[in-house]
């Protein structure tokens, strides 16, 4: 979500990968014409199935504002309905501005990989979390205050055991 610079808006496909982006606003003149344009020509050309909004800034406003044009366009209720879902965004500006992110995605613009990360992480939270230091995540007010190398051990362990838990698709 972004007030003044718009709302990134970053679409992938069923496995994650990045298919295009572009920028949708939700204030100003013409904001929501623009964004029923928008929605309803995409939607004419591919299913759309969620809409993942990161719960930062402006991600309350988003989410009334996405449901609002998408009740408006027939796409809120039955079987064509589009969940418009919150996701934690802890970290994302850390990945997009990564080596892992730049090396991914080299020509995008760091919002839009964030864009990217956010949407990811609702189809599978625990690959795209891996991608960035446990710390980055936000694990606490107090995170400053105790022995950095112990935090660090730490939470690498539960990270670790997460992903033993889980497992990997090696594929």
């Amino acid at each position: 979500p972004g007030l003044r610079t718009g709302c990134k808006v970053a679409l992938v496909d069923k496995s994650g990968s990045y298919v295009s982006h572009t920028v949708m606003h939700t204030l100003g003149d013409g904001a929501e014409q623009k964004a029923k344009t928008l929605l309803s020509e995409v939607t004419k050309q591919i299913t759309i199935e969620a809409i993942a909004v990161g719960n930062g800034t402006a991600g309350r406003e988003t989410e009334i504002f996405l449901k609002k044009i998408l009740k408006e366009i027939g796409k809120e209720i039955g079987k064509d309905q589009i969940p418009v879902i919150m996701v934690n965004e802890s970290g994302a500006s850390v990945y997009s501005a990564s080596e892992v992110a730049r090396a991914e995605f080299p020509d995008l613009d760091v919002t839009v990989k964030g864009a990217i990360s956010i949407a990811r992480r609702l189809q599978d939270p625990l690959a795209e979390l891996v991608k960035i230091d446990p710390k980055s995540i936000g694990v606490g007010q107090y995170q400053h205050d105790v022995n950095q190398t112990s935090l660090k051990k730490g939470l690498e362990a539960v990270v670790e055991s997460c992903v033993n838990n889980v497992g990997v698709d090696v594929n």
